[in-house]
């Protein structure tokens, strides 16, 4: 809180301020997620955040609601809603806490709120498109446009294929920007056994860029 005091020759008062900071182990992410194909990498993005104690704001939009319900519960008969609020359920923490896509309220939605790392996965190529064009229709897109204005990290993980040339376009103005592109691309040199195994390596590399550090992928150069 500022203090004030009055110099003793009536000059105009000084301001007097105390800094707190939140403590050192504890990261604040973002984490978007929007209608494109990949909702499992969010669950296990979201997980490793949640695992790793970091402070997780998560906001998902109506059609991202949608494709969590087909793609991570196989049921097209959960309503959008409940499914998102399934997922913050089963693989977020305690300190994981859902926003509406319209709450300008979200300590995201503003360059003063201290954030370490600002997620979209997956993401949409109409995502990347309103962000690059600085268009704001929701929080997401919202708080994209915050990480890059304050020049803080932003990783976009972008879900599509092939990519026509306006994709090429938008990914290559969001790298420009500062934007990290990470795409929702597994590999196969880690010798994957199962699905779950390819997620978890996409999980990982996002999680290694937000600097979290996690054992959801084998390092390349470490014993087997």
């Amino acid at each position: 809180m500022d203090a004030w005091s009055e110099s003793p020759s009536g000059a105009n008062p000084r301001t007097v301020v105390s800094c707190t900071q939140r403590p050192l182990l504890t990261m604040r992410v973002f984490l978007g997620i929007t209608g494109a194909s990949g909702a499992p990498y969010a669950a296990r993005v979201l997980a490793g955040l949640a695992a790793a104690g970091a402070e997780v704001g998560v906001c998902a939009s109506k059609a991202a609601g949608e494709v969590i319900a087909w793609e991570v519960y196989r049921d097209r008969s959960i309503p959008g809603p409940e499914a998102i609020q399934r997922l913050i359920t089963e693989h977020g923490g305690d300190n994981t806490t859902l926003y509406g896509e319209e709450d300008w309220f979200s300590p995201y939605a503003s360059g003063s709120a201290k954030v370490d790392a600002y997620v979209i996965c997956p993401c949409s190529m109409a995502t990347c498109g309103t962000i690059a064009s600085t268009s704001q229709a929701n929080l997401i897109h919202r708080a994209a446009g915050v990480a890059l204005k304050e020049r803080r990290k932003l990783i976009i993980v972008p879900r599509e294929s092939p990519l026509s040339l306006l994709h090429l376009r938008t990914l290559t103005t969001l790298a420009e920007a500062g934007a990290i592109i990470a795409p929702a691309m597994p590999v196969f040199y880690t010798h994957p056994d199962t699905l779950g195994d390819a997620i978890d390596f996409v999980a990982g590399r996002v999680l290694d860029l937000c600097g979290i550090d996690n054992e959801l992928l084998p390092r390349w150069g470490a014993d087997a």
